[in-house]
């Protein structure tokens, strides 16, 4: 009987641990594959590095632009993107702005050149087809990136307003590959998020992001990296942004 007792109580032990072990094993799984999905949800490194390039592009902040121009270079962001970037800058911070920023990045290139450092040109964009249509082009583009066709009062009250956005910003612009749309829109909330007075536009660009496939962790990662690398002000700017957005 004491025998039993003793087979038991080492059968109970073996048992507890058996239990400990599996459970042991499956919080490391959960934890493992919480750990793959962030990454997975996370921004990549280049895209990362868009974000305080356009912010002090539209800001017009050139000495921090020069060093996030290099950052950018350093992260795998090719010299084509770059300048895609910055060309964007216009439609959202007017042309002396993007032209500024053009002008830094020229002087960044040559330096790094003279410097010995080979950066990757990158692709060139999809050449148009022959039959492009700026503004029937820019009207699909804007209804996809927005999810719905775009109307109101604004535009019935301004239709060259309408025209130009639909035909320039979201057809000449939006219809080059260099970039795809999820990168297009994390520089314009980039930008929008480092000037004052536009969180109206702010808000609808987060909406565009957000059908474009952004997740709120990578809102949260942009709203860091703007607070961290441009300055608390700007992070703190999009934040309240998001917070109301994500409110509605």
């Amino acid at each position: 009987m004491k025998l039993q007792s003793i087979f038991l109580a080492i059968n109970m032990l073996v048992l507890d641990q058996q239990i400990y072990a599996a459970t042991e094993m499956a919080q490391l799984s959960l934890s493992h594959n919480k750990e793959m999905k962030q990454m997975q949800n996370s921004l990549s490194q280049q895209q990362q590095a868009i974000i305080p390039i356009a912010a002090y592009a539209a800001n017009g902040d050139l000495s921090k632009l020069s060093q996030s121009l290099k950052d950018g270079l350093d992260q795998g962001l090719t010299i084509a993107e770059i300048k895609e970037v910055l060309v964007q800058t216009y439609a959202y911070a007017g042309f002396p702005r993007s032209l500024n920023a053009l002008t830094i990045f020229m002087q960044v290139s040559e330096q790094r050149k003279e410097n010995g450092i080979h950066d990757v040109e990158g692709k060139t964009n999809s050449p148009l087809p022959k039959d492009y249509q700026a503004l029937l082009q820019g009207t699909q583009n804007q209804t996809q990136l927005v999810g719905q066709p775009v109307k109101g009062a604004l535009f019935e009250f301004a239709p060259a307003i309408d025209e130009y956005l639909k035909a320039h910003l979201f057809g000449d612009i939006f219809s080059r590959d260099v970039l795809n749309w999820q990168d297009r829109e994390i520089a314009t909330l980039s930008m929008l998020s480092a000037l004052e007075g536009v969180e109206s536009q702010l808000q609808s660009h987060l909406n565009i992001a957000k059908t474009q496939g952004i997740t709120s962790h990578q809102f949260d990662e942009i709203q860091k990296i703007l607070s961290k690398k441009v300055s608390p002000q700007v992070g703190q700017r999009f934040k309240n942004v998001l917070t109301s957005f994500q409110n509605q």
